[in-house]
């Protein structure tokens, strides 16, 4: 059983913040160690978890994870504010440097639970979950929301919400600059079809310029994260990072002003294969760890090949860590991407 990390705590939101956002299936510790090994510095997020999970369930599967993976915030799902204030006492044992409430989440699953995206319908029920939170947390607070949900003008809506999670105490608001249509669209539908407004959340931080504001939605390099964050004060990316990996090797320098370094790929295989090698031993499967990593080297000579050896090799049965290694071979990391990525 994991020993609960035990480190000095420490407020992450000062501008500039690049994270990697919370995503459902695809989040998990695996991909979160991988990232790491691109970004010292990236905001990683775990997958939602209920609060009725963490009071209920297995709590070291849920809520444990590699102390490499600093910062990492806790992303709950909930809209009971007591039952959102024990989760965030469990989980303060396990040393997050976050504890963020999803009101983003537009899927079916999530509406039945009465959380997620449905609850900007009911603000005043956010704010309570916040002011609980905020109550029960040794580390920040912060909401991940829409622009609205369904027929609800964003211009009225995401102004009375972001003042009142300001009210609730909360320390960050992160924006999807999308509505969610709750009715009529799946939730993949929901990450495209919905217009982008980057205007109206820009607006609203140069409104707010002491609340913390993010934004996300739809920005796909970093390039585009640099040009939000002369406005915004953070900036979180999903698929794009996900699946154009390598971009996560840029941010510590275009972002936070680091030293432009060449990345150590040989230093990334052998940390994951390390990685691998552990959860191996531990009853788990190769491919729990690589399907993470298929998103590297686009746009690198060999990359094909690298995506087959992971997609395929990684999948047989007792696959071992060497298929890493294997993958990494096939890519002529030298030369570079031969066009920009993105």
């Amino acid at each position: 059983m994991q020993e609960p990390v035990k480190k000095e705590r420490t407020r992450y939101f000062k501008a500039p913040v690049f994270a990697v956002a919370p995503m459902i299936d695809w989040t998990d510790t695996h991909c979160r160690v991988f990232h790491r090994q691109l970004t010292r510095r990236a905001l990683l997020y775990t997958e939602m978890i209920v609060a009725d999970a963490v009071i209920h369930g297995d709590r070291d599967r849920l809520l444990g994870y590699n102390p490499e993976e600093h910062p990492l915030a806790l992303q709950l799902g909930g809209s009971d504010p007591g039952k959102l204030a024990e989760a965030v006492r469990i989980a303060a044992d396990y040393g997050y440097d976050e504890i963020n409430l999803n009101v983003g989440c537009p899927s079916d699953r999530v509406q039945s639970g009465t959380f997620g995206a449905c609850l900007m319908r009911t603000p005043e029920t956010v704010e309570r979950c916040v002011a609980a939170m905020k109550a029960a947390s040794p580390v920040p607070v912060t909401v991940k929301c829409r622009i609205g949900v369904d027929d609800q003008d964003p211009q009225a809506v995401l102004p009375d919400f972001l003042a009142r999670m300001a009210a609730a105490g909360a320390d960050a608001i992160w924006v999807h600059a999308r509505k969610a249509w709750l009715q009529g669209l799946s939730p993949k539908e929901n990450r495209d079809i919905p217009p982008l407004d980057y205007e109206l959340v820009h607006r609203l931080k140069r409104e707010n310029p002491d609340l913390f504001l993010g934004i996300n939605g739809g920005i796909q390099t970093i390039e585009a994260a640099v040009a939000h964050l002369q406005v915004m004060d953070g900036v979180m990316l999903g698929r794009a990072a996900y699946n154009n990996a390598t971009l996560l090797t840029e941010v510590d320098a275009a972002i936070y002003g680091e030293e432009e370094r060449r990345p150590d790929w040989q230093a990334v295989c052998d940390a994951m294969m390390e990685h691998a090698a552990r959860h191996i031993a531990g009853g788990g499967r190769l491919i729990h760890v690589t399907r993470h990593m298929v998103g590297l080297f686009q746009g690198f000579a060999g990359a094909r090949r690298y995506r087959q050896i992971l997609s395929a090799e990684a999948a047989r049965p007792g696959a071992g860590p060497e298929v890493i290694a294997a993958a990494f071979a096939a890519v002529d990391t030298e030369a570079g991407p031969k066009r920009a990525a993105g």
